[in-house]
């Protein structure tokens, strides 16, 4: 084909493409337009936004008159459903708790005569991330994740520290499950850059193996293949340093913080032996009270979807039609439930902002096991 046949014959059919949407968007606008008479009537009625019943049952129409086009067909029509509910709950400000939250909340979080709890001994990357989120005010510590949150619960602490995400491990699981099970509020996050050290103790002698948290043991797979060291497991990086300065394990080196090697006593044999130079851990702040600070830029949500085609992609093109970048999904199975999962989901943006409010105001009135986690601000 020459060159200018494609060019006429491409003209031609461009021509015809922008006639069909020139009809297009006359409906699309007819039909917002209707759609809003109906969240009207619905507010008149008491009724609710979503009729996922009635939605399902037009997907299903349309993917079966579509013939070969009926995916393609079922996303388009998904859409604009999308939309028009969007449309709906900003006409008839649903998602009344939320909204309240946000009006009522604390702007600033209060830490006089706090008390925050970490899991783990003095000298774990915990420790590190309390001190460098409330400054000098001194933690107390638990031996569990789980305990941590027992102590936010019962009210024996006001505050817990825990990690949720390195860069090289990735998500601590196990944390998620227990924010996704007792759904605290996060009031902050702080980013501590974790250094780790071989370090030994007096009796230890000729080093076989090296004993440390799963997460710190995974970061530094490269070090201890490359020396034939063998792998032992404990509760936390600073827990296994001061095991290796208290209980003298013949041949068994700590893999921890060299602060944590300091604290105890131990002496360092090698520095930076992680996989990754810019080994990152995150750490969030728990609290059962919410804080959401003016100038917050992240937020944090958990909920389960309907088990039905297309639920989750439906859910995360709503951020994307308002603007918002998703940072964060993480999937964890629902107990007693055979492939259901509660979802928890961190973006960028502030509640403050109304098209922010009216999208999660949104989501709570239609997904079940909806939970608003938090607004806050990450150092």
């Amino acid at each position: 084909m020459e060159p200018s046949d494609y060019q006429a014959r491409l003209g031609e059919l461009r021509d015809e493409i922008d006639q069909i949407d020139s009809q297009l968007l006359p409906l699309f606008l007819r039909r917002m337009a209707c759609s809003q008479r109906v969240a009207q009537l619905k507010g008149e009625a008491g009724m609710p936004v979503f009729a996922p019943q009635r939605e399902q049952a037009i997907l299903e129409k349309v993917r079966t008159e579509a013939g070969e086009e009926g995916g393609a067909a079922a996303a388009l029509y998904a859409s604009i459903m999308a939309i028009s509910r969007a449309r709906q709950h900003q006409m008839l400000q649903g998602g009344g708790p939320i909204r309240e939250l946000e009006r009522a909340a604390a702007r600033a979080l209060s830490t006089k005569g706090a008390k925050v709890v970490c899991q783990g001994v003095p000298g774990a990357f915990s420790h590190k991330a309390a001190l460098r989120f409330f400054g000098q005010l001194d933690p107390e510590f638990e031996p569990t994740w789980k305990q941590v949150f027992e102590d936010v619960r019962t009210g024996r602490a006001d505050f817990g520290v825990l990690p949720v995400e390195n860069s090289a491990a990735g998500s601590v699981t196990g944390v998620y499950d227990l924010i996704l099970r007792y759904r605290f509020y996060i009031v902050g996050a702080v980013d501590v850059k974790v250094e780790h050290c071989l370090a030994v103790g007096k009796g230890t002698g000729a080093v076989a193996g090296a004993v440390s948290h799963p997460q710190a043991l995974s970061q530094c797979s490269d070090y201890l293949e490359a020396h034939g060291l063998r792998a032992v497991e404990w509760s936390n990086t600073a827990a296994a340093a001061r095991h290796v300065a208290e209980d003298c394990p013949p041949g068994l080196a700590a893999i921890c913080s060299r602060e944590a090697a300091e604290e105890y006593g131990l002496t360092v044999l090698k520095e930076g032996i992680q996989n990754e130079a810019e080994n990152t851990t995150r750490f969030i702040i728990i609290a059962k009270e919410a804080v959401l600070p003016e100038e917050a830029g992240k937020i944090s949500l958990c909920f389960s979807l309907p088990h039905v085609t297309g639920s989750l992609s439906s859910v995360l093109e709503r951020f994307s039609m308002a603007g918002l970048n998703l940072t964060k999904i993480e999937s964890r199975p629902l107990p007693g439930k055979n492939f259901e999962y509660d979802f928890y989901l961190d973006f960028t943006g502030n509640i403050h902002q109304p098209q922010t409010l009216d999208l999660i105001c949104a989501l709570h009135d239609e997904l079940p096991r909806f939970s608003f986690l938090g607004n806050y601000i990450e150092l």
